[in-house]
């Protein structure tokens, strides 16, 4: 007769997440290696707010990728100010004004993609671009304006960008706010017609995306996808829904 192996379940769990569970405990407190793990994880999140975004870096990188690019700023003066004054993130400049209403043409773009730092410069750094090249893989048939890099910048900092240039649609990838085991997550946030005053129940958002997260591939897929529902409807936000993973599924049994 074998003997029996005792299992701790949770010690099995903690293998498929990062969540923090079981932890363990010394004494009234936590075990050492999980406190110092939980005072690194803080620490990165704290970082990745106060972290600069470094423009001339992502213009290098779209640069690369072959894609032309515009930087603009919202009304916030430091970073300090972008955290206590969430309304001045949510318009621009009167530079980043007059530098966009110079860019307007005859032909109105269809899609204006705006990579903005939010809450984790480091999520734009690290994951717009290869995001960007995704989507582009699977766009076709669409006007796109050169990409914006803003700064300081919150989501509906895209109504007033996409409103001076008369687009159809704007996309901002944007940096969300770093969680204790995700510090660097963008977030996708996609509206029909915008146009200053716009609320959040007129867009439509995916988010957690990165490597542990939602990937680039799965990512581009659901936003096409809510760009064409998006163009065939005449809106985004609550009147559009996400059902990509249908087409997904539909396909493998096809």
């Amino acid at each position: 007769m074998k003997p029996l192996i005792e299992t701790n379940v949770w010690q099995v769990l903690r293998r498929f997440t990062p969540a923090r569970i079981a932890l363990g405990r010394a004494g009234d407190s936590l075990p050492t290696t999980a406190l110092l793990d939980f005072g690194l994880a803080h620490a990165q999140a704290r970082d990745a707010v106060h972290a600069p975004l470094d423009v001339a870096a992502i213009q290098q990188q779209l640069i690369a990728a072959g894609y032309d690019s515009i930087a603009v700023r919202s009304t916030v003066a430091d970073r300090n100010e972008y955290l206590r004054r969430p309304d001045f993130g949510r318009c621009l400049d009167e530079a980043s004004r007059a530098q966009l209403l110079a860019q307007m043409t005859s032909t109105p773009p269809q899609l204006v993609f705006v990579i903005a730092d939010g809450l984790s410069a480091m999520a734009a750094m690290h994951h717009a671009v290869s995001l960007l090249q995704a989507v582009h893989a699977q766009l076709t048939d669409w006007t796109l304006a050169p990409i914006i890099i803003a700064e300081h910048a919150r989501v509906a900092l895209g109504d007033a960008i996409g409103e001076l240039l008369n687009a159809e649609q704007v996309v901002m990838l944007i940096g969300e706010r770093p969680g204790l085991s995700s510090p660097h997550s963008l977030g996708i946030y996609l509206t029909y017609a915008p146009r200053i005053g716009r609320t959040d129940a007129e867009r439509n958002c995916l988010s957690n995306i990165r490597p542990e997260g939602l990937s680039y591939e799965q990512a581009a897929h659901r936003l096409v996808y809510l760009l064409n529902g998006a163009r065939r409807l005449g809106r985004s936000g609550i009147a559009l829904k996400d059902d990509s993973d249908q087409v997904v599924v539909t396909k493998a049994h096809s």
